[in-house]
């Protein structure tokens, strides 16, 4: 099977803009009739702007969104999808004053000396599926009952979908877990999980990892089956991997705005318990973001995330969170998280 490379294809049109374009947007909503970041509302409620990425870990903020949190705060919010690539230099300029940010963009941020802070962990652990093609399937016999040690041992000298440094390195974790050296898999670069999804539909890949919903969605699909998820891979179990997504704002503006920072903090909590004992609503919330996925999917991917009761965090969480990191070699191994740049201090009391 030939190994493919499309890091230099046309991306598919996406909801998330181009870096060319991104800042001229994400600005706009700052100024003009549009309302001034953080500025006050005919209506009495403070604006303020909120980068997103589209994942199954903005559900808690896109709950408080929907169930009036952010409003009964005195909020009204505006989102705006960013790569993780973009989110760092959005919170810097202003273009947004929170940040729903996944451990390992915060941790490069700050290792990058740039003042960010986590003032909220709204969801714990890694969501990740390893899905083969229907075809690979067959051949190997796998189903998604096959012991994980089986499926690793199946993936030598196959070819593998690799999006990102990120995805490549927790891969490697369950290979080596279950004793399969990462150096006997060939991989094909490929520029997003979309990607992913339509090489191996081509059967031009065997497998990929990812975070759900999209392998999920593959399999409901009829292109493929999950074989292995943070159930199955004590590697990728919450316990192993700690924190799975953050609230970060800049060190000053959370100096400067104290109070609307606790208020922020305030309704991503309750959107965050809502989550736990609320699934089948808030399906229907995220179903907004996810148009076209199947409930199952989006109900199967909402319970692989540990929703927690409160968003405080503490220095093993972030030791466990740095740990899983490291080993994805998806952060610089001197990369380290000072105790300045998190607190609990916004948490409701």
């Amino acid at each position: 099977m030939a190994i493919i490379d499309m890091t230099r294809r046309r991306r598919p049109r996406s909801r998330i803009v181009r870096l060319g374009t991104v800042f001229p947007v994400v600005l706009a909503l700052c100024s003009g009739l549009l309302a001034a970041c953080g500025s006050g509302d005919a209506d009495g409620l403070t604006t303020v702007t909120v980068g997103v990425a589209n994942t199954i870990f903005d559900a808690p903020v896109r709950v408080a969104d929907a169930k009036g949190y952010f409003r009964a705060a005195g909020l009204k919010v505006k989102f705006v999808d960013l790569p993780s690539s973009l989110g760092a230099a959005a919170l810097e300029s202003d273009s947004v004053q929170f940040l729903n940010s996944s451990p390992t963009a915060f941790i490069n941020a700050v290792n990058r000396k740039i003042p960010q802070l986590a003032v909220h962990m709204d969801g714990a652990g890694s969501p990740l599926g390893l899905i083969v093609s229907t075809k690979f399937a067959q051949a190997h016999h796998l189903t998604a009952d096959t012991p994980p040690a089986d499926v690793a041992k199946a993936l030598r000298g196959s070819v593998g979908g690799a999006s990102s440094a990120t995805t490549k390195g927790q891969a490697g974790i369950f290979l080596r877990e279950y004793g399969v050296s990462p150096n006997t898999i060939r991989y094909a670069s490929l520029p997003s999980p979309a990607a992913d999804k339509a090489a191996l539909s081509n059967n031009q890949i065997d497998w990929f990892v990812t975070s759900e919903p999209t392998p999920l969605a593959v399999q409901a699909d009829g292109d493929g089956i999950v074989v292995a998820g943070p159930d199955t891979v004590p590697g990728w179990s919450v316990a192993n991997t700690g924190y799975g997504q953050i609230v970060a704002v800049r060190q000053d503006y959370a100096g400067k705005n104290a109070g609307m920072v606790r208020r922020f903090v305030q309704a991503v909590q309750q959107g965050t318990a809502y989550i736990r004992g609320h699934e089948a609503d808030v399906v229907g919330i995220v179903k907004q973001t996810f148009s076209g996925l199947d409930d199952s999917v989006l109900l199967a991917s909402l319970r692989q995330v540990d929703w927690p009761a409160d968003g405080g965090m503490s220095a093993d969480g972030w030791n466990t969170s740095l740990k899983f990191i490291h080993s994805t070699n998806a952060v610089p191994k001197s990369a380290a998280i000072p105790r300045s740049n998190w607190t609990n201090e916004y948490l409701p009391r």
